[in-house]
């Protein structure tokens, strides 16, 4: 992806849409037929699309891509992954609690101490919830909830953000006997 600096995961294409060369689209924009709003689309091989037409379908959108004239030309693009240039999405349209994930990654894991838990190096949601990936030197990937109660804040100025590491499950609480709740109950 050389033309984009810092791009922003849009949108995926999925199967070819009719004749005449639309797609369906899974739109990750909050607004999922907005997925044209920001500028052309990149494609990872250095590739730009516009848009030039998009209407909502069921769990998808219809997307026509200008020189996209066919159902054949369509079927190529099928599982192209589509990018905008960060600096393109609009900042003062979020809430003081909502991010761009891609805001979330290389923010640095602190706690109230200082001590470092990596960096954030992903953002998944596999259905319940945010997660972030943090990865230090010499550690295994970890993933924390993107909670209120896991992260108390975030400071993108700083480039970090300041972490709970017990709500997020990075210790253990040593006063807590881990086999208390299956010990059966004395009178």
């Amino acid at each position: 992806m050389s033309k984009l600096k810092n791009p922003v995961l849009m949108g995926t294409i999925g199967a070819a849409q009719g004749l005449r060369g639309e797609v369906r689209v899974r739109s990750f924009a909050e607004e999922p037929t907005a997925i044209g709003d920001y500028g052309h689309l990149h494609a990872e091989d250095g590739r730009s699309f516009e848009v030039l037409e998009v209407r909502a379908a069921k769990n998808v959108v219809i997307v026509r891509l200008r020189g996209v004239n066919d159902r054949t030309a369509a079927e190529a693009l099928n599982g192209l992954e589509l990018y905008v240039e960060r600096d393109n999405l609009p900042d003062d349209d979020l809430d003081e609690d909502e991010f761009f994930y891609a805001d979330l990654e290389g923010l640095e894991a602190l706690d109230a101490e200082g001590k470092s838990y990596g960096t954030v190096t992903g953002v998944f949601d596999f259905g319940a919830g945010d997660l972030l990936e943090l990865k230090g030197p010499g550690k295994r990937p970890v993933l924390i909830p993107f909670s209120e109660w896991s992260v108390l804040e975030i400071d993108l100025e700083a480039g970090t953000m300041l972490v709970d590491p017990l709500a997020a499950g990075l210790v253990d609480d040593k006063d807590e006997d881990p086999s208390a709740p299956f010990k059966p109950k004395t009178p």
